[in-house]
């Protein structure tokens, strides 16, 4: 399961009023709807709501990325990403993570919210269900969603496929982010607001937060390679380039480390990986130098209309006029 952004495009049928076995017919068809693996497709016919949360989950991910890389020459677009799934860049590194990071963040959130059959508000030892929905509060259960996800996405330990031990490295790292940003919150209840009662529930942190975080963990991604480790017998991943102990065996990645095998393209023109950076929109003191690869840049005016001089006015509505002022636009020359 990876962000291919061909399951964004499709639009899903509606759980609409209707029987239970109408309802059964229509998750069914929206699992089939998505680009899964049999077994992952017989997990989804068996999860009710889950098709729904994969949408959602896929979605958030594609906005995260692009949003995160709106300024890069690589923007995240859908066109290419196919193939970057199919080579070891660090941008294939932030994909595997961030489509990790959604669904675990997409499944913790369903489940709090009664989306999901199957699960429910998170069950720590200190907080009762009852309570918490009375209350209006409800634990994210991310205890749940890391251990479907581990079963939905079939990770097993991998042999000498450097390829498969990096992926499964980055999509634990996306999964290790959302468990970072997991919170306790709690709410006082008692006579002038005193915490005689309190009420405590797991709150994950928003997806943004999750987003700025890999992000940081892509621009310090790790370069690595396969080797033999003598002591347990296996191949594990291996940086040259981090300080080890032993000359004959190179630190291991953190856990926490976005690893790639080979340097990534440089986007600036179109290829089987994007459209280049022809076109796009940058800023003349921040990154049109890097952005249009040393092609130049044209300058545009436009008039731009927005809001201003806005009153509020009795009792529950603002007022304001229509302001027109001029913008420029600057954009990579092809």
């Amino acid at each position: 399961f990876s962000l291919t952004g061909k399951e964004a495009l499709t639009h899903f049928p509606s759980l609409g009023p209707s029987t239970n076995a109408a309802q059964g017919k229509v998750h069914v068809k929206q699992c089939d709807l998505l680009k899964l693996s049999r077994k992952q497709k017989r997990l989804c016919r068996r999860e009710p709501g889950l098709a729904e949360t994969l949408r959602d989950a896929i979605r958030l991910g594609i906005m995260e990325c692009q949003y995160q890389f709106r300024s890069e020459r690589w923007n995240c677009s859908l066109e290419g990403r196919t193939s970057l799934l199919k080579r070891g860049f660090k941008e294939t590194a932030f994909l595997y993570a961030v489509s990790s990071a959604a669904l675990t963040h997409s499944l913790a959130r369903a489940c709090s919210a009664g989306r999901m059959e199957r699960c429910t508000c998170d069950d720590s030892p200190d907080l009762e269900n009852r309570k918490a929905w009375q209350w209006g509060v409800c634990g994210d259960n991310l205890k749940y969603s890391t251990k479907f996800l581990k079963k939905f996405l079939g990770q097993k330990r991998i042999g000498k496929d450097l390829r498969a031990k990096v992926d499964i490295h980055n999509t634990n790292v996306g999964i290790k982010a959302v468990k970072n940003g997991l919170k306790t919150t709690c709410k006082c209840h008692g006579v002038s607001g005193s915490c005689a009662v309190r009420t405590c529930w797991k709150q994950l942190s928003p997806f943004h937060e999750i987003g700025r975080l890999l992000k940081l963990r892509y621009d310090d991604a790790v370069k690595v390679f396969s080797t033999t480790n003598d002591a347990v017998g296996h191949s594990e991943l291996a940086n040259p380039q981090r300080h080890s102990y032993s000359p004959k065996h190179p630190a291991s990645p953190r856990s926490t480390d976005l690893v790639y095998v080979e340097d990534s393209p440089s986007f600036c023109r179109p290829s089987k990986y994007s459209l280049g950076t022809a076109g796009r929109t940058c800023s003349r003191e921040g990154n049109c130098d890097s952005m249009c690869c040393g092609r130049g840049y044209n300058t545009q005016s436009r008039l731009v209309t927005f809001s201003c001089h806005c009153q509020v006015q009795w009792c529950c509505y603002v007022e304001c006029q229509q302001c027109m002022q001029e913008e420029v636009v600057y954009s990579c020359k092809q």
